[in-house]
C-alpha cells in the first residue's frame, strides 16, 4: 500500500492512469449496445439470487420490527432471529393470501360482466358511431365489429387461434417467471438466516482491504444509505397502505362494486411515483365505467382529492425531511430509471435520487470545500532567525 501510494504522487503515473481511464471510457462508448447488451444479459443470468436479495432486505425490517417486540428477552440471538424470520414469512404469506383472495373473486365476477353487457356495450359505440359520423361516410367493417359480442367474441377467437405460438409463449415465460419468484422467496428466507453471518464477513473484508479512516468513510457511507433506502421501502409501503384502506372504506360507504379489486390497483400504483396515482386512477375508472358510470365520476374526484391531500399531509408526514430532495432530480431519475430498468427503475427512482443528492452535497462539495480551504490557508509563519538566537 505504502509503496502504491508512492506511485501515485509520481506524474508520470497519474498521467498513464488518466489516459488508460479515457481510451476505457472512448472504447465503451464507441460500443455502448454492446456493453449495455453484455450488462442485461449478466443481470439477466443473476436475477434469481437479485430477486432473492430484494425480498430479503424488504422483509429485514419486519423480521427485526418482531424481535425487538417479542423475541427481545431470548437469551440466545440466534434463535430469537429465526423465531423473528419465520414470523416475517407467515405475515408475508398471510398478507399475500389475503390480496388474492379479494383480487380472484371480483376479477373473475368483473371479466364476467364485462362479457355479460358486451351487447349492451356494441350497442352504446354502434349509437356513437351512428351520431357523430355522417351517414354516407360510415364505414360497414367498423359497424359490422360492433353489431354484438359474438361478433367481438369471434373477433378475439380468431385472434387468439392466428397468435397461438405467442400466447404459448407468452404462457410459458409467466409460469418461469412464477418459478423464479418462489426460488427467490425461499433463496431470501436463507439470506435472513445467515444475515449476521454475512454482515460480519463483509465487515472483516472492508476492514482488511482499507485503511481506519476510509474504512470509516465507507461504513458511515453504506449506513446512511442504507437508512434513506430502508425509510423510504417502509414508509412507501405505508402510504400504500393507508391509500388503498382509505379508497376501500370511500368505496364501501359508498356502495361501490369492485371496492377490494380498485383499492389494491390504487395502492400499489401509488407506489410509482408521479405517474403511479394517474395510472390507478385510470384503471379504477374502467372498471367502474363498465358497472356504473357515475360511481366511476365520484371515485375519479376522489382520488384527485386524495391524491392531494397524500401528496401535502400524509406523505410529509411520513418522510419527513429525510429523503427532501429538488423535484428535477426526482423526474430525471424516474425518466432514466424507466428507461434503464422499466417499472423497478421508476420505483427506485426517489430513494437513488437522495442518495445522489447526499453524494453530491455530502461527500463532492464537502471534499471540494476542504481542498479549497487547505489551498487558501496561510502558511505558518516562520520565526525569524533572532527570535531562534534568543530561545536558544
Amino acid at each position: 500500500m505504502k509503496r502504491f501510494n508512492e506511485l501515485i504522487q509520481k506524474r508520470w503515473f497519474a498521467n498513464t492512469l488518466a489516459g488508460c481511464i479515457t481510451v476505457a471510457f472512448f472504447i465503451i462508448l464507441s460500443n455502448i449496445n454492446d456493453v449495455w447488451n453484455g450488462i442485461t444479459q449478466f443481470m439477466n443470468y443473476f436475477s434469481t439470487i437479485i430477486g432473492g436479495c430484494v425480498l430479503a432486505y424488504l422483509m429485514n425490517p419486519l423480521a427485526k420490527l418482531y424481535q425487538r417486540l417479542l423475541f427481545r428477552k431470548i437469551k440466545k440471538e440466534s434463535l430469537g432471529w429465526s423465531l423473528s424470520i419465520v414470523f416475517a414469512v407467515v405475515t408475508v404469506l398471510m398478507f399475500l393470501i389475503f390480496i388474492m383472495s379479494i383480487l380472484i373473486p371480483q376479477l373473475i365476477d368483473s371479466v364476467a360482466t364485462f362479457i355479460n353487457n358486451l351487447d349492451s356495450y356494441a350497442a352504446t359505440l354502434q349509437g356513437l358511431i351512428h351520431d357523430f359520423m355522417p351517414e354516407d361516410h360510415e364505414s360497414p367493417s367498423l359497424q359490422n365489429i360492433v353489431l354484438s359480442s359474438d361478433n367481438i367474441i369471434n373477433t378475439v377467437v380468431d385472434y387468439i387461434m392466428d397468435n397461438s405460438s405467442k400466447i404459448i409463449n407468452i404462457s410459458t415465460t409467466a409460469g418461469k417467471s412464477v418459478i423464479n419468484w418462489f426460488i427467490a422467496f425461499v433463496l431470501s428466507i436463507y439470506l435472513l438466516a445467515a444475515k449476521n453471518k454475512l454482515k460480519a464477513g463483509t465487515k472483516r473484508f472492508l476492514n482488511a482491504l482499507l485503511s481506519t479512516e476510509r474504512y470509516n468513510t465507507v461504513s458511515t457511507f453504506l449506513t446512511r444509505c442504507n437508512l434513506i433506502l430502508n425509510r423510504y421501502v417502509i414508509f412507501d409501503l405505508i402510504d400504500g397502505l393507508i391509500v388503498g384502506t382509505v379508497n376501500a372504506v370511500f368505496m364501501s360507504a359508498l356502495g361501490m362494486q369492485y371496492a377490494g379489486l380498485v383499492s389494491v390497483v390504487v395502492g400499489v400504483t401509488n407506489l410509482v411515483p408521479t405517474f403511479g396515482p394517474l395510472i390507478g386512477a385510470v384503471i379504477g375508472g374502467f372498471i367502474l365505467l363498465m358497472v356504473q358510470p357515475v360511481h366511476a365520476l365520484i371515485f375519479i374526484v376522489f382520488t384527485l382529492v386524495l391524491q392531494f391531500l397524500d401528496g401535502y399531509v400524509i406523505k410529509p408526514k411520513l418522510f419527513g425531511n429525510t429523503l427532501g430532495v429538488p423535484g428535477l432530480w426526482i423526474l430525471i431519475m424516474i425518466i432514466a430509471g424507466g428507461r434503464i430498468y422499466g417499472i423497478v427503475g421508476i420505483l427506485l427512482a426517489i430513494p437513488s435520487a437522495a442518495i445522489l443528492d447526499y453524494i453530491y452535497r455530502e461527500i463532492i462539495i464537502s471534499n471540494l470545500e476542504k481542498r479549497k480551504t487547505r489551498i487558501n490557508a496561510p502558511p505558518a509563519e516562520e520565526e525569524d532567525d533572532d527570535a531562534e538566537d534568543i530561545k536558544g
